[in-house]
């Protein structure tokens, strides 16, 4: 069974960075898709960056500037590197895979969430 496994969050100071990381359990073969959501409490799970197979990436207007979307093949891991981290950056984030781990048919997975919380 495929998993994604996120690491890499904690607790930071406003004007901080962190550098999340998303490593799949199997090879990954493709992605079509990977993103990086956030759910802050009482709030809607959202899209916080998106990069696609042809290496196109987009951001939310919120952390445009401030977050990098990437992926290292050789470790089957995507990263999302936050700098110049705001208190309205605190939510659990979470990493999303559309492709092919561990298996040419092609699925979506997630991980299990980190908790990154900033203070002012």
């Amino acid at each position: 069974q495929v998993q994604l496994v996120e690491s890499g969050g904690g607790l930071v100071e406003a004007g901080g960075s962190l550098r999340l990381s998303c490593a799949a359990s199997r090879t990954i073969f493709r992605i079509n898709v990977m993103g990086w959501y956030r759910q802050a409490p009482g709030k809607q799970r959202e899209l916080v960056a998106a990069g696609t197979s042809d290496s196109n990436t987009n951001y939310a207007d919120s952390v445009k500037g401030r977050f990098t979307i990437s992926r290292d093949n050789t470790k089957d891991t995507v990263y999302l590197q936050m700098n110049s981290l705001k208190p309205e950056d605190t939510a659990v984030y979470y990493c999303n895979i559309d492709g092919q781990i561990g298996t040419y048919t092609r699925r979506t997975y997630w991980g299990q969430g980190t908790q990154v919380t900033v203070s002012s």
